[in-house]
């Protein structure tokens, strides 16, 4: 989601007193949103006809392998062809040249930032361009930015971006926390219960096999077992429901599957095309900062040792990636490190222990490797510190970001509130 829309959807989760001090400032960074966005086809009609023999959420068999590959290699090569000016410029090293010439237009001497996700990732490249001008900086939801960027000793010939920086093994972890619970607070709390962790975990398996066997149509969207993993793995992202942003919440996600469940015992109906999101700019960011393997490197290999450690969501991850073998250009201003310059002041690094988007060892690997850092530990659920709410968590961050005091090492939070709390 870019800034401008992110910002006014969150802004009432930033903690009362930091509201108060700072005005805070949000932008679209290049290539997204309203800054010059990456669009590869003039005709977004145009780009849907070409996705559409792809499968939805990730391919399985070799058939869906092959479209796979060569759909995404026609995009790059229709990507650059359009828009290579643009793409050769894109990358987060980039973007933070443009923020620190924001910082420069609102006056401050030095940068206070607070960054989710991969705006951690935005937040860690700043710091280490431009160490001398850090004020305060709370990176939320981290990965491991040599992982994410280059890999190590040759990772990138053979794992893609999201397998190395464990993204898989997350969501892996945190679908069978949601299973688990969903399974012992019983159908009135989350609907797809059966009401046993393990009867729970065996319906969802059977859920997944059915969508492979028929793909059902539910509110007007056809689902697959790839798009169904897909939409569970980004509903694990908010623990409980986050005002402003509607359709969050493990409950709504458990009342999603048993639609689907329900959709699965039903006759045969026709089905709605299935459409495909733009993956444009999201390709032209991550394709301009990681390593990948090429085209050829064996990804069905991938997805079978994903498969292997993290179970279903597994494949989702290492075929993400595959997205950007074929990718045309990558930023020569892209920055790979080292992440250890010494900034002015540290850095805060906040991370919940079940988070399902970015694994907390990849919020550990940043704190490490920073020059200056703590990390703040919420033993909870959920992508983001912010959008899965900890008072404790606030507080530490609030102090920080007005004072400049840390939280003592190895503190740790609880959240407001558990999944399935009502």
């Amino acid at each position: 989601m870019p800034g401008t829309a992110a910002l006014p959807a969150m802004l009432d989760l930033f903690p009362e007193e930091v509201r108060a001090r700072f005005d805070i400032v949000s932008f679209d960074p290049r290539g997204t949103g309203g800054s010059s966005g990456v669009q590869c086809f003039e005709n977004p009609a145009d780009e849907q006809a070409l996705l559409a023999g792809t499968a939805a959420g990730y391919p399985e068999d070799a058939v869906q392998q092959r479209a796979w590959t060569d759909a995404y290699r026609s995009l790059g090569r229709q990507c650059g062809a359009r828009g290579a000016a643009l793409l050769s410029h894109v990358s987060t090293a980039n973007v933070a040249r443009d923020m620190d010439l924001l910082r420069r237009a609102v006056g401050d001497r030095q940068l206070s930032y607070l960054g989710t996700s991969y705006g951690s990732y935005l937040g860690a490249t700043y710091a280490n361009l431009f160490p001398g001008r850090v004020r305060a900086m709370v990176l939320d939801s981290a990965m491991d930015p040599v992982a994410w960027s280059t890999g190590r000793n040759g990772q990138a010939a053979a794992e893609g971006t999201l397998l190395r920086n464990g993204n898989d093994l997350a969501a892996g972890r945190i679908l069978d926390a949601f299973l688990d619970r969903c399974g012992r607070v019983g159908p009135k709390a989350c609907a797809f219960s059966t009401g046993t962790a393990t009867a729970t975990r065996a319906r969802f398996a059977e859920l997944l096999q059915r969508l492979r066997t028929r793909p059902v149509a539910v509110s007007g969207t056809t689902f697959t077992a790839g798009s169904a993993l897909e939409t569970t793995v980004l509903s694990l992202y908010a623990a409980n429901p986050v005002p402003g942003l509607p359709g969050t919440g493990w409950s709504r996600l458990g009342g999603t599957l048993q639609a689907l469940w329900t959709a699965t015992e039903a006759p045969a109906a026709p089905l709605p095309p299935v459409s495909h999101a733009s993956p444009d700019q999201a390709l032209a960011v991550m394709c301009s900062d990681s390593a990948n393997p090429p085209a050829g490197a064996d990804y069905p290999a991938q997805a079978a040792l994903a498969r292997s450690r993290s179970g279903e969501v597994g494949p989702y991850f290492a075929w993400a990636a595959e997205r950007c073998a074929d990718w045309p250009v990558r930023d020569r201003d892209r920055y790979d490190g080292p992440w250890n310059h010494r900034t002015a002041r540290p850095i805060l690094v906040v991370a919940a222990t079940g988070d399902p988007g970015m694994p907390y060892e990849g919020s550990r690997a940043m704190a490490r490797s920073l020059a200056r850092a703590e990390l703040l530990t919420v033993d909870g659920y959920g992508h983001t510190v912010l959008a899965n709410p900890s008072g404790c968590a606030a507080r530490y961050e609030t102090r920080y970001l007005i004072d400049g005091v840390l939280p003592a090492r190895g503190t740790v939070c609880a959240p407001d509130r558990q999944p399935f709390a009502g």
